[in-house]
């Protein structure tokens, strides 16, 4: 498939809107292991990205300046350690897409394996730890792994997916390692883990918008 600059502002947009959508809902889960502002903060950052992609980044056709610029954007809106990892993985990213204005299946595989080493390097959390990498860790191995075999990127992407899902939903069972929650101890396990619901939302939009956009195409 083909994902120009345009495409990948949409999907931006389109997770702007499912952020807005699921705001309560991922702040409910925080609620039962942190401070209970998970979607508040992810709002922040991503209203923050909706005003400089309707401004600034009206017309770029670059997909690393795109990228980049929405991982700052969101850096610099969110105090929290979200911030950072989100940032990282986005501006990461952006230096596989450089200068290109059109991806291809190989260059969405090499932006999202990035990205995920880029959070996973910037946060220092492995899968077990009750973090976004208990489903981004297992996405992007999978991902590697089944494009590998079949060189179709929209079928790999849907794979790698429903393991992320498993990944997200086996934080109900963990005890946190990490951030706030770490504190909770034994008291932690029994919730699933609001930053990997938020990173499962933020893969299944990008699956959701390639499909749809395929479909277009076709």
């Amino acid at each position: 498939m083909e994902f120009t600059a345009a495409d990948l502002t949409n999907y931006f947009k389109a997770v702007i809107e499912m952020i807005e959508e699921q705001k309560d809902y991922l702040c409910a889960l925080d609620r039962k292991i942190g401070d209970g502002d998970h979607g508040v903060t992810m709002s922040i950052g991503w209203q923050a990205v909706n005003d400089i992609l309707n401004e600034d980044l009206k017309d770029e056709e670059d997909c690393g300046k795109l990228s980049m610029k929405v991982g700052k954007t969101f850096l610099n809106a969110v105090g929290s350690s979200v911030g950072p990892l989100y940032a990282t993985g986005l501006m990461r990213g952006a230096k596989t897409v450089k200068k290109k204005t059109v991806l291809n299946d190989q260059d969405l595989v090499d932006y999202w394996l990035v990205f995920t080493q880029g959070v996973k390097e910037r946060g220092q959390a492995s899968i077990g730890d009750k973090t976004m990498m208990d489903t981004f860790e297992p996405f992007a191995e999978a991902l590697e792994a089944k494009f590998d075999e079949t060189n179709e990127f929209i079928p790999a992407f849907d794979h790698a997916l429903s393991i992320a899902k498993k990944g997200m939903e086996s934080t109900t069972g963990l005890v946190s390692q990490k951030g706030r929650s770490s504190r909770l101890g034994e008291r932690s396990v029994g919730f699933q883990d609001p930053g990997a619901t938020s990173a499962y939302l933020i893969l299944a939009a990008f699956l959701n918008y390639a499909q749809s956009n395929s479909a277009e195409v076709s």
